[in-house]
């Protein structure tokens, strides 16, 4: 291939990091070239450094990849991904001082993580180098819910900063409830600031933010629901107004939701719903305040853990667990409706993040 050649695939390609369960077969993180033209994944490396990497942040310039590793002694590591090939570990894993978590985030210098086996938000800093220090506060959640079978005990099972980087929101499946807390920079520990109550039994997994800020989307994962809130940065007070369904009415059998993804300019909004296997599509008004569900189509597999955004806004790409792929979607900018345009084996898929 000549320079030429080779420089013109590069400017058309992006980078994408997979995330996936090794106790199931997975390959751990997998790194992928992105065609910017056609969505397509090329698979260009991977490594099983870590065991059940389920899930993966980039740091700020894209050059040092976050994963947790969900076991009973849940750890973090970093990544060396200025390579072109498999993600190089930057040092040894740390742990978090919890069992199984499931989401991490960066906030204010430090790296956050949701434990969902333990109920509890770890906080950890970051070094020079980028690679995570020793854990300097654990935040314990406290409360259940009335599925004893999934809510006899907290889990936490995201934890993000908000728009503002004021605060950050810790979402607890076992719970109901959204923690809105105070990141104190300089001791690396958290305080919970205000508990927002969601409808019993009802499950929430995650949470978005519209474009402006101004409102978030709680995904409930027992209840096949989204939850739509009012988010007021300067109180840190988040007030639930109503819900939408994200699957129609009369669907039969269980429906799992896994994730919830806002589109770049604020008029759509998908959800991936695991055991009905589908992408749901909700219109959003012109303020955010209300989710009306339109429809649903395939996700492409069966599972899908993880719903992701391109940096483009243009398309889905969906993190199919049991079926072992990741597929990616076009979306029609008009009526937000995914179209299928392809996908990649990616076995024990769990999530899915852009460099």
């Amino acid at each position: 291939m000549s320079s030429s050649n080779e420089a013109e695939r590069a400017g058309r390609s992006g980078r994408a990091f997979i995330g996936s369960f090794t106790s199931a077969g997975g390959r751990g993180i997998v790194a992928a070239a992105v065609d910017r033209e056609t969505g397509a994944l090329t698979v260009l490396g991977s490594t099983d450094a870590v065991t059940d990497p389920s899930f993966l942040a980039l740091a700020p310039g894209g050059t040092v990849l976050y994963a947790v590793s969900e076991a009973d002694d849940g750890a973090v590591a970093a990544f060396d991904v200025t390579g072109d090939g498999a993600p190089v570990p930057a040092g040894e894993p740390v742990l978090v001082g919890g069992a199984a978590p499931t989401h991490l985030a960066l906030a204010a210098g430090h790296l956050l993580t949701a434990n969902y086996g333990s109920g509890s938000v770890t906080v950890l800093p970051v070094g020079a180098d980028g690679a995570p220090e020793a854990a300097t506060g654990v935040l314990h959640h406290r409360g259940n819910g009335p599925d004893q079978d999934r809510q006899a005990a907290p889990h936490a099972h995201q934890v993000l900063p908000d728009p503002t980087g004021r605060w950050v929101l810790s979402v607890d499946l076992g719970t109901d409830s959204v923690r809105v807390c105070e990141l104190a920079a300089t001791t690396g520990t958290l305080r919970v600031h205000t508990e927002t109550a969601l409808r019993p039994g009802s499950g929430p997994r995650h949470l978005a933010f519209h474009p402006t800020g101004g409102h978030a989307y709680v995904l409930g994962e027992l209840e096949p629901t989204v939850t739509v809130c009012r988010w007021d940065a300067e109180s840190g007070v988040l007030v639930a107004l109503g819900e939408a369904p994200v699957v129609a009415a009369g669907t039969e059998g269980p429906t799992y939701p896994s994730e919830v993804v806002v589109a770049r300019d604020g008029r759509f909004l998908w959800v991936a719903n695991r055991g009905h296997d589908s992408i749901a599509v909700l219109a959003l008004d012109e303020s955010g305040a209300k989710a009306e569900f339109v429809t649903t189509v395939e996700c492409g597999g069966q599972w899908p853990r993880d719903l992701a955004l391109d940096p483009s806004g243009r398309r889905l790409y969906a993190a199919n667990e049991r079926s072992g792929n990741v597929t990616w979607f076009d979306i029609d900018q008009e009526t937000g409706i995914p179209r299928r345009a392809g996908s990649i084996k990616a076995p024990a898929a769990s999530c899915v993040v852009f460099g």
